[in-house]
């Protein structure tokens, strides 16, 4: 890690115009350590660095170099690769990656660790307050969803994982120096745990969906808890959560439900990963990754798998405000129409989502049954609660046992698709990939199927676990590869 930790230390931290609630992204310069963090506005532009991070290249700001809010979804069975796409992301959705040739996260995550590192070193340069305390928790939060994503796509999944088992290093030092090992995979989650825990002590209410706040806080606990299974705590989490979030972010009525994917409404979102046109040049453009806009038509790069389409119902809302058909090339083809972008200003740019009150309601829905029968009731009261804001005519259900958590996979399923959660749902979930031999890339299930060496990835193996990027490897010596490649 010494090679990319000083690289990050060039980089330096970023420096954004402020705003009293939201931190807004602009355009920044680097400034010096030395100078950086000496008042509270150093603070903030330094946090406001930390949260730029997230919009790394191959972080919840890519999309062909992979991303959060693709890739997992490529590396599963929601997503087939589209013959007249541009073939973006190939390797991985042919399930045949290496070290060298794959989707990376690892540099644009631990350039997030690194700045709130900076932020944590320092803050005692603050004179004690509740602004301190927020600044502080708000640090901690960030660090511990980059060190929870780098475990959920470097390592194995908890639920049956040994002592022995690596996960990634949980890096708590800006040290240029530093070649840290990979930290036993229960003690990084136990740090992610202990970081989140933390932060949710201090952290403001108030802080906005573009920051971190309480309720995001206590959502994001409750989703670590469920990898964990630790069912209770889920439960106890994404309870706090619900009942802390503000009215604005409350769930979302059948018609405002589209409204959330052009940025028209804040309903149902905790957290999200604000994207603007000036970001970039050329913009962050997240979904291009799933799809272009070209004459008048729409290319898809990937389409929904028919047998993902065949579960949305006529009388779902999320049937046609997540999928779309055109036709390109001569191929009529569905495509992901959930990224295209706001009503108005540059396609494809839209704030990424990175946990919503919905998620929370289906978390504690699974961690609710986990439970027992005793607690199938509540389950099927949350199952119930998503379901009535989906589906027009709404009939409860009253699904018990196992039919009741296969409704509530299959509602999540639903609910996050493209969102980036399939892939490590199977994992979690010690599931395999399975991809249809016969239905291709046509909206009429027709066209090019997945090749036949990319149809079945079993339960547990090896390729659920991503290769560490060879560069880490080649400049820290105490950095492991996961077996298999």
């Amino acid at each position: 890690m010494r090679r990319k930790y000083i690289f990050m230390l060039a980089v330096g931290l970023l420096s954004f115009a402020s705003c009293d609630s939201e931190l807004d992204q602009e355009p920044f310069n680097s400034l010096s350590t030395g100078q950086s963090f000496r008042t509270q506005a150093d603070f903030e532009n330094a946090l406001r660095g930390a949260y730029a991070g997230l919009r790394g290249a191959t972080y919840y700001g890519g999309q062909d170099a992979g991303s959060m809010i693709i890739t997992p979804d490529i590396i599963s069975d929601n997503l087939i690769i589209n013959s007249q796409g541009r073939l973006s992301q190939q390797t991985t959705y042919q399930l045949n990656y290496t070290s060298n040739s794959t989707w990376n996260i690892w540099n644009n995550a631990y350039t997030t660790i690194l700045r709130t590192n900076y932020i944590l070193e320092n803050i005692n340069n603050l004179t004690d307050g509740p602004a301190k305390n927020n600044i502080r928790a708000e640090a901690l939060a960030l660090r511990a969803l980059a060190h929870f994503d780098l475990l959920r796509v470097y390592a194995k999944r908890y639920i049956g994982a040994s002592d022995a088992d690596l996960g990634v290093p949980y890096v708590t030092s800006t040290d240029p120096a530093q070649q840290p090992g990979r930290t036993p995979l229960k003690q990084a989650y136990s740090l992610v745990e202990a970081d989140f825990l933390a932060s949710e002590t201090d952290i403001n209410a108030a802080n906005g969906v573009g920051r971190l706040n309480k309720a995001a806080v206590q959502g994001l606990l409750g989703r670590v808890y469920l990898y964990m299974g630790e069912w209770q705590k889920s439960v106890d989490k994404s309870t706090a959560a619900i009942t802390n979030v503000p009215a604005a972010n409350a769930l979302a009525t059948r018609a405002e439900f589209p409204l959330i994917w052009t940025d028209a409404t804040e309903k149902d979102v905790l957290f999200k990963v604000r994207i603007l046109d000036t970001d970039a040049t050329p913009a962050v453009t997240v979904g291009v990754g799933y799809q272009q806009t070209v004459t008048g038509n729409v290319r898809a790069e990937y389409s929904p798998t028919c047998e993902l389409v065949k579960q949305y119902q006529s009388t779902d809302v999320r049937t046609n405000t997540y999928i779309g058909e055109s036709t390109y090339g001569g191929l009529t083809a569905k495509y992901v129409k959930k990224h295209v972008g706001r009503a108005t200003g540059a396609l494809n740019v839209v704030d990424v989502k990175v946990i919503r009150l919905s998620e929370v309601y289906l978390n504690r829905a699974e961690a609710l049954y986990n439970l027992g029968a005793a607690r199938q009731v509540e389950a099927l009261a949350d199952l119930n609660t998503i379901r009535s804001r989906r589906y027009e005519p709404f009939v409860p259900g009253a699904e018990t046992g196992q039919a009741l958590l296969d409704a509530i996979l299959k509602e999540r399923r639903l609910e996050l698709a493209f969102e980036g959660h399939r892939f490590f749902d199977l994992k979690r979930l010690n599931q395999p990939i399975v991809r249809s031999a016969t239905e291709g890339d046509a909206a009429n299930c027709g066209g090019v199927p997945a090749p036949a060496n990319a149809r079945l990835l079993d339960a547990g193996n090896f390729r659920f676990q991503l290769p560490i990027p060879q560069a880490e490897i080649d400049a820290n010596k105490n950095i492991i590869q996961n077996p298999g490649y």
